[in-house]
């Protein structure tokens, strides 16, 4: 197996209330997230995927939420407007709108999930 060529190979979004947290990604991502306990831990994995870029939503000792720091940007897939319409009636805000980068690097967007976690969103449409 060739080492993984991309800059990510894991990142894990802190939350406080598992259920909520659970549900606003399954609406916002139109995804079924699985559950494990790790240890202390609770993970619910966004890519079952093997082949891609993994992350999961955690629970537990130290997973502390914020608005600062480094900005995850979640796959939008073919046009991220349509997870950015769901943000808000799953509890979430958005915080920065659809946003053309420029240059043909696709579009953005920045959203506060129900935990309080800033993400961004990217699609190429």
């Amino acid at each position: 197996m060739s080492a993984n060529p991309h800059a990510i190979s894991w990142f894990e979004i802190p939350v406080t209330d598992f259920a909520r947290a659970k549900a606003f990604y399954e609406t916002v991502l139109g995804l079924s997230i699985q559950t494990m306990e790790m240890g202390p831990m609770t993970m619910g994995f966004l890519s079952s995927d093997p082949e891609a870029i993994g992350g999961a939503i955690v629970q537990g000792e130290g997973c502390t939420p914020s608005q600062q720091g480094t900005v995850v940007y979640l796959n939008g897939g073919d046009d991220l407007a349509d997870k950015l319409a769901r943000v808000e009636g799953a509890g979430g805000s958005v915080a920065v709108p659809k946003t053309d980068i420029g240059n043909g690097f696709g579009f953005f967007a920045h959203f506060i999930d129900t935990e309080g976690n800033k993400l961004g969103l990217h699609s190429m449409q």
